[in-house]
């Protein structure tokens, strides 16, 4: 997904010593392989219910899938734990395969996850591959399905706070200016042909060509398969070679290319909310919801994309840029 994607992952060092993807993953695996002293989660005679009380261990291991945004979030779960009294180190795995049975087992004891994609891979891993999806726009929904998979797995998921990062499309502002597009609904209504920069597999997703032609009624002609939010994708629409790009909500590189988003006025992505995701056993009291709850009363969407773009386009270091947001939004001295 571009440079500070949840699913198109780089990697990066942790809060207290710097460890690259490759290796961490090594690590991890072996450690998976490891009779972990005490069990984290529900044994398989008691699965789905909870049977010790959440756990307050004072040394935490925060995962991070190593792109830009998930550093960065990792990073300030890291400082607000600090000061909360914690101890912390960040452990990077760029794979979901990998880390969430990490978090399971307490190899891993935070992570920042997406509400709708964590609740329908967690859904497909239950239930199989093909099972209905369980994320959709609702969020109450969403954290309703995403809660009761996870408890079984001995995982909490905390309160999300009002950050999304959520699939998004965008034009270049001189084609929005000329149709008069600020929504989806707009560019249906203005019966313009386009077409659209994405992911190949745009064809067959709800949220993408099918959703745009049947949500908003926008006369797609194809589809260029250039990948989501990628640098070529949104040259594309640029230079004029495509008129639509599949992104994100917190795209940090957007005005570089001239592009703004159009709203999803209809609701038809997914409730892809931020929300830290922990292991029950270690990190389920109420010290680390506090601590990192706090971050759910001023962190928006628009701040998330612009630490992204400080990171991705001014080249500042995540710790650096984590630490002055918390720093002036009053959450550390």
């Amino acid at each position: 997904m571009g440079t500070a994607r949840r699913r198109g992952h780089t990697v990066r060092r942790g809060h207290t010593g710097r460890r690259r993807g490759a290796l961490a993953a090594l690590f991890l695996s072996v450690l998976l392989l490891l009779p972990t002293g005490c069990a984290s989660g529900p044994s398989l005679e008691n699965q789905g219910e909870v049977t010790a009380p959440p756990g307050d261990s004072r040394n935490l291991t925060i995962g991070s899938a190593g792109f830009t945004e998930s550093d960065l979030l990792a990073t300030m779960y890291g400082l607000l734990l600090n000061q909360a009294g914690y101890k912390t180190s960040t452990l990077t795995v760029a794979n979901r395969e990998l880390y969430e049975p990490a978090l399971e087992s307490g190899q891993i004891d935070v992570v920042a996850e997406y509400a709708a994609t964590f609740a329908d891979w967690l859904n497909a891993k239950t239930h199989g591959a093909n099972a209905p999806a369980v994320g959709s726009p609702d969020l109450d929904a969403t954290m309703a399905a995403l809660r009761k998979l996870a408890a079984p797995r001995g995982l909490t998921v905390l309160d999300p706070g009002r950050a999304v990062d959520q699939n998004a499309f965008a034009v270049t502002r001189a084609f929005a200016r000329e149709h008069g597009l600020r929504t989806l609904s707009d560019l249906g209504e203005s019966g313009v042909e386009v077409r659209l920069a994405a992911g190949d597999e745009c064809v067959q997703r709800p949220y993408c060509e099918p959703g745009l032609k049947k949500t908003y009624g926008i006369d797609i002609t194809g589809v260029d398969p250039k990948g989501v939010g990628t640098t070529q994708a949104k040259r594309a629409v640029q230079n004029g070679q495509d008129q639509l790009v599949l992104t994100t909500t917190t795209d940090a590189t957007l005005d570089d290319f001239g592009l703004v988003l159009l709203t999803d006025d209809k609701h038809l992505q997914n409730a892809d909310y931020i929300v830290p995701v922990v292991n029950r056993s270690r990190a389920g009291g109420k010290g680390v919801a506090t601590a990192l709850g706090k971050l759910n009363g001023v962190l928006t969407t628009r701040d998330l994309a612009a630490m992204n773009q400080q990171v991705d386009s001014w080249r500042r270091l995540p710790e650096d840029v984590a630490r002055t947001y918390l720093r002036e939004n009053g959450l550390l001295p």
